[in-house]
């Protein structure tokens, strides 16, 4: 089986396959047109964000049987349009949820007793104590939505810090003895923190808006580790004005482009201007999961699903 591969990843991804016989081409630079006028040839695709694979695009992959995207989200893939022609869709979740975790954790510590802020200040001669008084996260309330591998990592982290961990999902069932799953209703009643863990698709898309904020009880701290498209900035930045968002630790935001790799290409927004400027707002460039231990585990998660069906 020849395999087609275009993004860098972990070298063990192109040593395991070929291992397991398989054939691998590497293809790092051509444009989504050129890949698409030979990708007849393969019958494996290895991904993470560089080329969208649209529906026009897979209708000229005659041959291929299975895309592995090295990565968590499968949002740049036509899934409908995968599964009509049979293709195997490979992701790993499992294999960054720890680093996804340990980010959420780590921003959220931060925010609560300033060190972004108060780096800051005693690097420019500045030691204001008392301005940085923080607060602990013990007695608080977490709330996480979407508890599926990232949620249930970011859980495990918050074990012995004597919080409450509450979670929302579409599913039922899913609380576990790290977090008890809460309708709605109680879930916006009682959170001192919001953290999101949802993939992107249609019902996620903008679901941070002003409706969704101004119907919790009180003001929260908000951590977005998922998806950037799930929050909208504008209506964020209002909160965080008003006060009904304490602060903010933002690892992906709405401006970004598919790629990950760039935000702008025009003006830079009014909302992106404040958030920049924002002493309770932490600014990470889509890394929550990109440790140099996930690019391993996320690579060998890849194979090791690969490995199940086609070996």
């Amino acid at each position: 089986m020849n395999v087609l591969h275009l993004d860098t990843n972990h070298p063990l991804l192109l040593e395991q396959l070929a291992a397991l016989g398989f054939n691998n081409d590497t293809d790092y630079t051509s444009s989504k047109e050129e890949v698409e006028a030979k990708i007849k040839d393969y019958d494996g695709l290895i991904i993470r964000s560089r080329i969208k694979i649209d529906a026009q695009f897979l209708r000229a992959a005659t041959n291929l049987k299975f895309i592995g995207r090295v990565g968590a989200g499968l949002e740049n893939i036509d899934m409908d349009v995968a599964k009509e022609q049979g293709i195997k869709l490979y992701n790993a979740p499992e294999g960054n949820r720890n680093a996804v975790g340990e980010h959420a954790l780590g921003m959220l510590l931060s925010l609560f007793n300033h060190l972004n802020r108060s780096d800051k200040e005693v690097r420019s001669g500045l030691w204001q104590r008392e301005e940085n008084r923080g607060l602990e996260l013990e007695g608080k309330t977490v709330g996480i939505i979407g508890y599926g591998n990232m949620g249930k990592a970011f859980s495990k982290k918050l074990k012995g810090f004597d919080v409450d961990v509450l979670c929302y999902d579409i599913v039922g069932g899913v609380g576990d003895e790290n977090a008890r799953q809460v309708g709605i209703l109680e879930f916006k009643k009682r959170v001192d923190v919001v953290s999101i863990h949802t993939p992107q698709t249609p019902e996620t898309l903008g679901m941070i808006n002003k409706e969704f904020i101004d119907s919790f009880d009180r003001p929260f701290w908000f951590i977005n580790t998922a998806r950037g498209k799930s929050v909208v900035t504008e209506d964020l930045v209002a909160a965080l004005k008003s006060g009904k968002v304490l602060g903010a630790g933002l690892d992906v935001l709405e401006y970004e482009k598919s790629s990950f790799e760039n935000l702008f290409t025009d003006e830079m927004p009014a909302a992106m201007n404040y958030l920049i400027e924002a002493d309770n707002v932490l600014l990470t460039p889509h890394v929550a999961g990109w440790t140099i231990e996930s690019k391993e585990k996320l690579a060998q998660t890849i194979v090791d699903k690969i490995r199940a069906d086609f070996s």
